[in-house]
């Protein structure tokens, strides 16, 4: 790839790793649009929870792909890649810098990697499924998946819901099952462009899971309870759900149910963080050239400005 090719910087990292931070911190130097790589900052009515920008944030530096959804709506890597590879164009047009910032690394694979050509969502089709589920349930759903695409349904679960219906709504919409159209050849997201990763990652994980536990307890004490609350209310989200699935949520919504107490429904998401932030660190050191920093630095700001400046040639 060409030093010339327009560049798209990526600045990843687990969860709690400072990422917000050094992005706003780069964007006191340079001219740069933040596309938000987060499957959870993608809901509106969830903010305290996903750790989402301030409005005072959002005024300092534009940030994209947030609040674009509503909880009981889902959002694909496929849809991210589409709409973080316009955004890029369109801010590289402004003569501006756009610069990716977030954990969920699927989402990166599919904007890297590039996109099986697969047909876009069709919500009439998602409704009927959800319909069906709902006085059918899914495994008899995914029975209906195993009589039409049997390599699709022996990988997922019966009550994989997200996945199933993806798989069903591509076979009722287009008459072809889901594994013939990832058979094809990706399709660039981004052709001609560079990516450069730099990652911030920790030197000493226990440090790592401590500001995790702080970092929840302080949501919970700025009223993430109620908000789980406001959405454990409405009629038309459920378990189910990606957005209700979403870490320090999901246990939460099980406290309101009745299932488990306050406190071990806060160790549950704090656990189930720390998993996250493991994840999400396997999946960055098998990423081929990323630049790593460590987060836990008194000079990982300086390092990441450092790295960022050559990434872009200055």
């Amino acid at each position: 790839m060409s030093t010339n090719a327009p560049v798209l910087i990526c600045l990843a990292g687990p969860t709690a790793s400072g990422k917000s931070a050094a992005a706003l911190a780069l964007a006191g130097r340079w001219p740069i649009e933040i596309i938000v790589m987060d499957s959870a900052t993608i809901y509106r009515g969830m903010d305290i929870g996903t750790a989402k920008p301030t409005a005072g944030e959002r005024a300092r530096v534009p940030h994209h792909l947030l609040d674009i959804r509503d909880p009981a709506q889902s959002y694909s890597a496929a849809e991210f890649a589409r709409d973080a590879a316009a955004l890029a164009q369109e801010i590289r047009a402004r003569g501006r810098i756009p610069l990716l910032c977030g954990g969920t690394m699927l989402y990166y694979k599919a904007l890297r990697e590039g996109l099986n050509d697969l047909p876009r969502a069709d919500p009439a089709i998602r409704q009927a499924l959800d319909e069906e589920a709902r006085t059918r349930g899914w495994p008899a759903l995914h029975a209906e998946l195993a009589r039409v695409d049997p390599a699709t349904a022996a990988r997922l679960a019966p009550n994989d819901s997200q996945r199933l219906q993806r798989a069903l709504e591509v076979w009722r919409g287009s008459g072809r099952t889901l594994g013939d159209w990832l058979a094809e050849p990706p399709r660039p997201a981004l052709p001609g462009w560079r990516f450069e990763t730099i990652s911030l990652e920790p030197s000493d994980r226990a440090v790592l899971h401590a500001r995790i536990a702080q970092r929840y307890q302080a949501m919970i004490g700025a009223g993430l309870l109620d908000e789980v609350r406001a959405l454990h209310a409405r009629a038309d989200l459920h378990p189910g759900l990606p957005s209700i699935r979403c870490v320090g949520y999901r246990q939460l919504w099980d406290h309101l149910d009745g299932r488990i107490s306050l406190d071990r429904a806060i160790d549950q998401a704090i656990a189930a963080t720390r998993q996250l932030a493991k994840r999400q660190i396997t999946w960055l050191r098998s990423l081929p050239q990323r630049t790593g920093v460590d987060c836990l630095s008194d000079r990982a700001v300086a390092e990441t400005a450092r790295h960022f400046a050559r990434m872009l040639g200055d």
